[in-house]
């Protein structure tokens, strides 16, 4: 099989280097660290299946163009996208869906913002409406960040017409999972849990960024707890995207709070989350290809349930100044001996080459440094081994990632 990955970035490196275990791939416009990049347009090749890895062409409806030309496409329709597209839209399809989910309000007038703000409890939880490339999230116990945050987000300073509507939850509490579900328009099936490090800084401090590293699978992520997900919030939202004739065929991404009362969804997002592809689809022990391409035909049933092995950790490597103001530029060193290790691959996100053709950082996010084990303490050793051997000036990483369900401690 021909297999088309759509994107540039770590995530999409991932999803290539495992779809190359049974199919040919060519990335675009993928990046100089990911191998059989290609710079050509994806309505402009051919191949028996194209996954479009990245939220922004989905929400633009590039799925709708390449499966009008007769194409097989492993994402949704710019219908569907629209769940990551408007996290209003979304809020109000869970609500549809009753799928449970924090208490919540859309708003485009400040005062009725500010207003919702005094109706919760001490924990705020900002958000863009819009894309916001991970980063439209204010997480505070603070009211005057989070009145800042709503002026800044309804006036366009912050993130432009992506904010002038924002969303404003009551704060939940309890560990995170994210949960990957392959759907093919009326069925779906569970990838590995995983759980992701959105803070910048050790012990979750800092700004909300894209993800600075991720472990799958979860010690307390019981298949008790999946199947539970999948029935009460998948499913169910599947069925409330039919219900207004959208055929979602492609990745439902569930940003999961495991609050006293039970699991409630915190975001659906569309796409495979970065960096937890960089640990769930490394596990796979199955035929990745042979499954999405199921899924995208709407026939989940015609193949064999995914099969996983191995615990799985993931570290980034970030540039100086990230999130706000990242530094680009700084000649990379030691990609090629972290990857000489048994058990371990650098996926290559935020990178170009320099005119001496050296790599250097090119974004905030720069490297994904992925490594398994017998056991997740294993894995998470090799991972830091692994970051170790890798340098340019400025770069920064967080040194915790897994580190409580490594040590066998209660998640947090």
């Amino acid at each position: 099989m021909r297999a088309v990955v759509v994107g540039a970035g770590g995530r999409e490196h991932a999803l290539a280097h495992v779809l190359a275990r049974t199919c040919d791939v060519v990335v675009t416009p993928g990046n100089p660290g990911i191998p059989a990049s290609v710079d050509a347009p994806p309505t402009e090749l051919d191949a028996d299946l194209f996954v479009i890895g990245p939220e922004a062409p989905l929400v633009a409806g590039l799925a709708d163009q390449l499966r009008a030309q007769g194409k097989r496409v492993f994402g949704p329709g710019a219908d569907g996208a629209r769940l990551e597209g408007s996290k209003a839209y979304m809020k109000r399809l869970l609500v549809a869906a009753g799928v449970p989910t924090a208490r919540h309000g859309s708003f485009t007038d400040r005062n009725e913002a500010l207003a919702y703000l005094d109706t919760l409890g001490d924990l705020f939880v900002i958000k863009t409406d819009g894309l916001a490339a991970g980063k439209g999230v204010v997480v505070t116990t603070d009211r005057r960040e989070a009145v800042d945050a709503v002026e800044r987000y309804l006036s366009g300073e912050a993130f432009g017409d992506a904010g002038r509507t924002c969303v404003i939850e009551e704060g939940l509490t309890g560990p995170e999972l994210s949960l990957l579900a392959v759907c093919d328009g009326r069925s779906a099936v569970a990838l590995s849990p995983a759980q992701d490090f959105k803070r910048v800084g050790d012990g979750d401090v800092g700004p909300n960024t894209g993800g600075m590293g991720a472990y799958s699978p979860v010690p307390f992520a019981s298949q008790k707890l999946i199947d539970e997900v999948m029935a009460d919030s998948v499913a169910p939202t599947l069925h409330a995207l039919r219900e207004q004739s959208v055929d979602y065929r492609g990745v439902l991404y569930a940003g999961l709070m495991l609050t006293p009362t039970g699991p409630k969804m915190l975001e659906y997002n569309v796409r495979f989350g970065d960096p937890e592809a960089q640990v769930v689809l490394p596990q796979f022990t199955s035929d990745l290809g042979e499954l999405l391409a199921a899924a995208a035909d709407g026939d989940l049933g015609s193949v064999p349930g995914p099969r996983f092995g191995g615990h799985w950790v993931t570290v980034v490597c970030a540039a100086a100044g990230y999130p706000r103001a990242p530094r680009t530029g700084e000649t990379i060193s030691g990609v090629d001996r972290a990857n000489a290790r048994d058990g371990v691959t650098v996926f290559c996100a935020g990178v170009a080459r320099d005119t001496a053709g050296r790599l250097v950082t090119n974004g905030g996010r720069v490297l994904a440094v992925t490594a398994s084990g017998a056991t997740l303490s294993a894995a998470r050793t090799a991972a830091y081994a692994a970051v170790d051997d890798i340098s340019w000036a400025g770069r920064h990483v967080r040194r915790d990632i897994a580190l409580r369900a490594a040590e066998d401690r209660p998640p947090s």
